[in-house]
């Protein structure tokens, strides 16, 4: 009897594969993190290669501290970065340039020239996106048209593409000797190419892009089994049967699988989702329109959701680029020296400014900076940062939705810091919830694998696994509230218009 599910989660920071029982408790971690590569101002990579190997030793890390083998795992989930753009010649595996990933900005006048005289929303009612650098279509158009020899490879059909899901899911079933060329409808949503209602690559909107449909990976449901490990991996034989971007796995994993439920994600980025049900609902307020998910033959499940580029990785900036903090809880520790911001905003639009605003010509700026103000304050303000920026999201899922949200479910790394979740209850006027299994995102897609081949029955078993670890109650000072809001969204103001055609 194999008793336990092993999730892959390929983010953006590091690979982790995860050990998971039947109550969805973790008996085992590994991880490894990947170097990121800013070889310019806007643009970030990653090395394939490096998260392909990486990828590899943290299965065999995970099942050795567990020690447990390839006959333990009943099956294979597998999460990713979602957005991030993978071109590889899949007779040797061997990729024809980094991978160009969700937060690179390189791509803007690529979205320009497609935006044309149709605007930004040129694909929007089709793909639920509207154009912009952020997502992996325009990275493909990228390559395609900047490494030498690319186009000619890509229309000989030695070329393919995938999302880090699909580079993993190839490499684990085979890579050149079979490999699976697939990806699931929550990542294919991603991209700018896919169809909300048929699920299925626009030939039109490919040509528009100039990316051969040859490309492209199979589209299929996010619960199903794709293939077998094959015997280069300590998983052999065993089958890989789910795949959810990292957004939709951390839904998956929090519960919500119902219209009208929700979590946000506080990671390198934060990504509120709002589940729709099977209606595929038109954001008017700046939000995304995706697919939440769909399991084998069911109906496809569909979602609002509110992606904000930097939170996370804001706090790993103060680390790494200024050396404010030597590590990351130290953030926490400088805030707490202080009673507020000392009147200091921080808005990180290090990528742009994306949900609700979608300004690809915002910089990052901090302002209302005095004498008084220390790092204390600027630990404050850029935790701070992440809580303005959920609020605002949130009050476009209200709007959108026309139901407001009663309370946050939450998830991710930053939801340890305690100072940011109480100011995320405190400025959203909601409580915040806190689940005991904060590895959701990674739980979501162990769940997807384990319901495609039995080890869990229906999602009902699943709700049965989530419990509450801590609520954190907002104060009932509203004038406050408001006036922190007020100052917020003019320190947005000023970070607009910055880039153009000196400034990049």
């Amino acid at each position: 009897m194999s008793d336990y599910i092993i999730a892959l989660d390929q983010g953006t920071t590091s690979s982790r594969a995860i050990v998971f029982d039947k109550k969805g408790s973790i008996i085992s971690v590994g991880q490894k993190e990947h170097e990121q590569i800013m070889p310019r101002a806007g643009w970030v990579e990653h090395d394939p290669i490096e998260i392909r190997d990486n990828m590899r030793e943290v299965i065999g890390i995970a099942l050795g501290r567990a020690n447990l083998s390839r006959h333990d795992i009943a099956a294979v989930g597998i999460t990713n970065q979602r957005e991030t753009a993978v071109v590889w010649d899949k007779n040797t595996g061997i990729p024809v340039y980094n991978a160009i990933v969700w937060q690179d900005t390189r791509t803007q006048p690529i979205v320009d020239r497609l935006a044309g005289d149709a605007g930004v929303e040129r694909y929007k009612d089709i793909v639920g996106l509207p154009l912009a650098t952020y997502f992996s279509g325009t990275k493909i158009v990228w390559i395609l048209e900047n490494v030498e020899g690319a186009r000619e490879k890509a229309e000989a059909g030695d070329l393919i593409f995938g999302t880090t899901d699909t580079w993993v899911l190839w490499n684990l079933t085979g890579g050149p000797d079979g490999g699976v060329h697939a990806t699931d409808v929550t990542n294919a949503s991603r991209t700018l190419f896919m169809d909300l209602k048929t699920l299925e690559w626009r030939d039109d909107i490919l040509a528009d892009f100039g990316v051969p449909r040859s490309m492209m990976p199979e589209i299929r449901s996010s619960s199903e089994v794709y293939g077998e490990a094959r015997d280069t991996s300590l998983l052999r034989e065993t089958p890989v049967a789910g795949i959810l971007g990292d957004q939709q796995a951390a839904t998956f994993g929090q519960a919500a699988f119902d219209a009208g439920e929700s979590k946000n994600t506080y990671g390198t980025g934060n990504f509120l989702i709002f589940q729709t049900g099977t209606e595929i609902v038109k954001s008017e307020n700046g939000l995304l329109t995706t697919v939440g998910y769909k399991l084998g033959d069911g109906p496809a499940h569909y979602a609002l959701e509110g992606s904000i580029a930097v939170t996370g990785s804001l706090i790993q900036w103060l680390r790494d680029q200024l050396g404010i903090i030597s590590s990351a809880p130290e953030v926490e520790e400088l805030a707490a020296k202080v009673e507020d911001n000392g009147g200091v905003y921080f808005v990180p639009a290090f990528s742009g400014l994306f949900a609700p605003y979608w300004r690809p010509d915002a910089r990052g700026a901090i302002v209302g900076l005095t004498r008084f103000a220390n790092r204390n304050h600027i630990a404050r303000a850029a935790l701070e940062a992440t809580a303005f920026q959920t609020r605002e999201v949130l009050d476009a899922v209200n709007a959108d939705s026309g139901v407001d949200l009663t309370e946050l479910k939450v998830d991710g790394g930053m939801i340890a810091n305690d100072t940011l979740m109480q100011f995320q209850a405190d400025i959203l006027g909601v409580p915040v919830v806190r689940p005991v299994v904060a590895e959701t995102t990674a739980l979501g897609a162990a769940y997807a694998a384990g319901l495609a081949v039995g080890f869990w029955n229906d999602l009902d078993e699943l709700r049965a696994n989530w419990q509450e670890d801590k609520r954190w109650t907002p104060n009932d000072d509203v004038a406050e509230r408001e006036r922190q809001l007020r100052l917020w969204k003019k320190a947005v103001t000023k970070s607009m218009d910055w880039v153009d055609a000196d400034v990049n």
